[in-house]
């Protein structure tokens, strides 16, 4: 039988907390979390976003601001 899908915690743990050293290159020195990105798309999803038209909304802990 194989194995279930992984859960967030256990994908980080596997990947690392900087994932290879790809979280030291963002504005917040740290790789995000699959929760985290989560909750951007929730945001966007969401009517809280009504008004958001045509926008890019980057969900990189700063990587592309620096």
């Amino acid at each position: 039988m194989a194995p279930g899908p992984m859960t967030s915690a256990e994908a980080m743990a596997a990947m690392g907390s900087d994932l290879g050293g790809m979280g030291l290159t963002t504005a917040l020195k740290r790789a995000g979390t699959p929760d985290e990105v989560a909750e951007v798309i929730a945001f966007v999803a969401g009517d809280r976003a009504g008004y958001v038209t045509g926008a890019v909304v980057a969900a990189d802990a700063g990587r592309t601001a620096i």
